[in-house]
């Protein structure tokens, strides 16, 4: 589906969750007709088997079972109508988050601040079991009765998720060659600390020593995607979560973004998003945000 058919397709906002935290289990879950979910709580499924396949930000990935999606807070996301699902969906706000240990800090900030490079995560058959059962236990434990101290022990078992899971991307990630995987996190990490200053494929591949199009191929071969694809998905995941988390004005959200006015802004935004910012922050206000 294109981003122009994903824009036409209606958005609805995320339900909100007690104490910001939920786990749920699609048992063989066939899916209907949908609507587009604008996430207010991080999520990550687990896929234990399924087909069709899940869209997330315009971009539709097919589903096939023992495999990760992340998705960071202000992504749009639909399971495609049809698709079969079996497996977790575990949804935490920030706010939950910080019942975790800082010692974890560093696995969410590599897993959902630039939620687009880590999106879809493979799941090794080696490391099938234990991520499997940690779920298992933590659904137990979110559906159990409530006790003193409950809320402590689930932020807990979300820690060690949350590890485990970093430490497999890590694994997939030393499966490139390692120049060119080391050259792609450091464009990445460019990229989430000044996207605000510059949108130029040129300047960051200046910073990193090489030319745009070896950039571009490594990019490519990372992760399937073009460096200003990587660049526009930044800024328009930025744009969303200003426009629907804040009531700035689209000018101000314009300069903050480097755009050099709110015109060339809202032009971007459309292209990219399917509507205009202001078409984009109306439709939440319709359903009471």
């Amino acid at each position: 589906m294109s981003i122009a058919e994903h824009s036409f397709l209606p958005i609805i906002q995320d339900q909100e969750l007690k104490d910001s935290f939920s786990v749920g289990f699609m048992n063989a879950h066939t899916v209907p007709e949908t609507a587009l979910c604008s996430i207010s709580y991080h999520r990550i499924f687990l896929i234990l088997e399924g087909t069709g396949g899940i869209q997330i930000d315009g971009h539709t990935y097919p589903i096939s079972g023992h495999e990760f999606f992340l998705l960071s807070k202000g992504q749009l996301f639909a399971f495609l109508p049809g698709s079969v699902v079996n497996g977790y969906e575990l949804s935490f706000g920030d706010c939950f988050w910080e019942k975790s240990p800082a010692s974890a800090n560093n696995c969410k900030s590599v897993l959902f601040d630039n939620a687009a490079s880590n999106q879809h995560l493979p799941m090794p058959g080696g490391e099938n079991r234990e991520l499997i059962t940690l779920f298992e236990i933590l659904y137990a434990e979110f559906t159990a009765a409530d006790y003193i101290n409950k809320l402590d022990a689930l932020a807990a078992y979300l820690k060690v998720i949350m590890i485990k899971i970093a430490n497999l991307n890590a694994a997939l990630v030393s499966a490139y060659d390692s120049h060119e995987k080391q050259l792609y996190r450091q464009f990445m990490a460019s990229v989430s600390e000044k996207y605000k200053h510059t949108h130029e494929v040129a300047a960051f591949a200046k910073e990193l020593g090489i030319s745009t199009r070896k950039l571009g191929d490594v990019c490519r071969r990372c992760s399937r995607m073009g460096p200003k694809e990587i660049i526009n998905g930044q800024l328009i995941a930025e744009a969303r979560r200003y426009l629907q988390f804040s009531s700035r004005p689209v000018k101000d959200i314009a300069y903050e973004l480097n755009f050099s006015s709110p015109d060339q802004f809202s032009h971007f935004f459309k292209k990219h998003a399917g509507s205009s910012p202001n078409e984009y922050r109306a439709n939440f206000v319709k359903i009471g945000m």
